[in-house]
């Protein structure tokens, strides 16, 4: 089991005075039934550049989404379990774990990939290894990554593979892009 964490989020009094506006254990996580072990805790999102800056309702306190919204990002930590778990999923379940996370297109995998959860988003992801380690798998080539280790995810067909025995903790910045003409799918 990895440990815990908090979300700390500050805000403006009416006043215009700085302030904690929540500070405590992050109330939206969706563990994906498809791929047990796997875990969002959804820490923030915006869906505008520049991101308006003001006390709204937390805007995680909705469904999983994978990818931002237009202009937007998102900031997640993603629990990774084993590959002796991901690689048991049949590609039915690969397929429904794109779907609960809201982005059923964005699965790639195939009978003949790398890894069951190949996956492809129209996104810049910045990704770091917090707890564990992991490789980074992308379609001719991958990368051990140890804690501390940092991925800048640019829209690639990629999977996260753990060929450990213990759980992997990474954290996710995502940030909505645009696929050029060379990066195309």
């Amino acid at each position: 089991m990895l440990p815990t964490f908090k979300r700390i989020v500050t805000g403006h009094t009416a006043d215009g005075r700085a302030t904690i506006s929540h500070c405590g254990a992050t109330p939206n996580t969706f563990a994906l039934q498809a791929v047990p072990g796997t875990v969002f805790h959804e820490i923030w999102n915006t869906n505008a550049t520049p991101a308006p800056i003001d006390n709204a309702d937390d805007p995680t306190a909705r469904p999983l989404q994978l990818s931002p919204g237009p202009m937007g990002s998102v900031i997640r930590v993603v629990d990774i379990p084993p590959d002796s778990v991901q690689n048991a999923i049949s590609a039915e379940d690969a397929a429904a774990a794109f779907a609960e996370i809201g982005q059923a297109h964005a699965g790639t995998g195939t009978p003949d990939s790398r890894h069951k959860l190949m996956h492809r988003t129209e996104t810049v992801d910045y990704g770091i290894v917090t707890e564990g380690e992991v490789w980074l798998v992308v379609d001719d080539e991958e990368v051990h990554l140890r804690r501390g280790d940092v991925v800048v995810q640019r829209g690639t067909q990629h999977a996260w593979s753990n060929r450990t025995e213990s759980m992997a903790r990474m954290v996710f910045i995502l940030l909505d892009g645009q696929f050029t003409e060379g990066a195309q799918p």
